[in-house]
């Protein structure tokens, strides 16, 4: 860096491509027992501890305030799912606001952080807390583990030409609730009220969960490939993440992909990109073309709705989208929207 030159500030959100890239290239590796480790597109590790895979996974929240503690077990929850885990065992670090920190405060977010490993059937085993200075809200990292018998994980690199991909649900279902709930003024005289108060709940109804459609998927056998839920970045993003691994691409149809009304509408209202905003609650699925019926009716006899909305194809394609009949490239989203819309105030 040239002296006076200044530094360069990187905005809110993930770490940007190529500096995570740079940060990952000289990781080394030193134990033969790491058979998944720091990688793009993959957001959980993999041990060998024997008989068994050890699945991990970390994630914090930084956005929600209402109801952290049920975002934070959910998001880690789905991580270790994907690979065709089940989550056991979760860590959780609470960090909470100074000058604003009641004894209230923390025993909700408990509350929601107690429920809901009840609801996944996982054991809290223990973390951290603290009143941090500097911060101006709570920020929850969870820990996630679970485990998985080493012939049934699910990996991304098993990826092949020709596979279809699914979608569940559809987007944005936790940026959507976020909003709703921490940004509802932006909404005031500009979304129907009652819209708005239905997208305040999608946490619950349609929920962020997407542990019980994985492990169904999973239970289906060889013909799926790869699963991945999208989060940060939206299904942009989450879609990149899904062939990374493999290196391979994609092709998307827009006008096959879910959003519910109510992303649509606040999205609408705050020009922002719903394929680019916050998606846990939505799974993607890599699934062989022979195998698209069974997994289809492994995911409906959960009561979650899914849908085949692209397929893969060469690396030289890249990731695109057609709509009505054009061709364009999908890019991962540079920021998550929610970041944009925060930013604004």
């Amino acid at each position: 860096m040239r002296s006076g030159q200044p530094n360069k500030v990187l905005p809110v959100g993930k770490l940007p491509l190529e500096h995570l890239r740079s940060l990952l290239r000289h990781l080394p590796k030193h134990d033969p027992r790491l058979v998944i480790g720091p990688q793009i597109g993959e957001d959980a590790a993999v041990i060998n501890a024997g008989d068994r895979y050890l699945v991990v996974a970390t994630d914090p929240i930084t956005f929600a305030t209402d109801h952290i503690g049920r975002y934070a077990v959910h998001v880690n929850a789905n991580d270790v799912a994907v690979t065709g885990a089940r989550p056991l065992w979760f860590f959780l670090v609470m960090l909470l606001p100074e000058s604003r920190t009641t004894p209230e405060l923390a025993a909700t977010i408990m509350a929601d952080v107690r429920t809901t490993c009840e609801e996944l059937g996982v054991t809290l085993c223990g973390g951290h807390t603290e009143i941090t200075q500097g911060l101006d809200r709570p920020i929850l990292v969870g820990q996630m583990l679970g485990e998985i018998a080493p012939t049934r994980l699910v990996h991304k690199t098993r990826l092949a030409m020709g596979d279809l991909i699914l979608l569940t649900r559809g987007v944005a279902i936790e940026g959507t609730a976020i909003l709703a709930q921490e940004k509802p003024e932006r909404l005031w005289g500009r979304v129907d009220a009652d819209l708005v108060a239905r997208a305040a709940r999608f946490l619950i109804e349609p929920g962020i969960s997407v542990v019980g459609a994985a492990l169904a998927v999973a239970n289906v056998g060889e013909v799926v490939h790869a699963m991945h839920d999208p989060t940060e970045g939206g299904l942009a993003t989450g879609l990149f993440e899904l062939v990374a691994p493999a290196g391979l691409g994609l092709r998307v149809i827009r006008e096959h992909i879910p959003v519910f009304s109510e992303t649509d509408a606040i999205c609408r209202a705050l020009s922002l990109d719903p394929l680019r905003l916050l998606a846990s609650g939505a799974l993607l699925i890599a699934t062989a073309p022979d195998g698209v019926d069974s997994v289809l009716r492994a995911v409906k006899a959960t009561g979650v709705p899914a849908v085949v909305i692209g397929e893969v194809r060469p690396l030289s394609e890249g990731i695109t989208i057609v709509t009505n009949g054009k061709f364009e490239p999908l890019a991962p989203a540079v920021r998550d929207e929610i970041a944009r819309a925060f930013e604004c105030g």
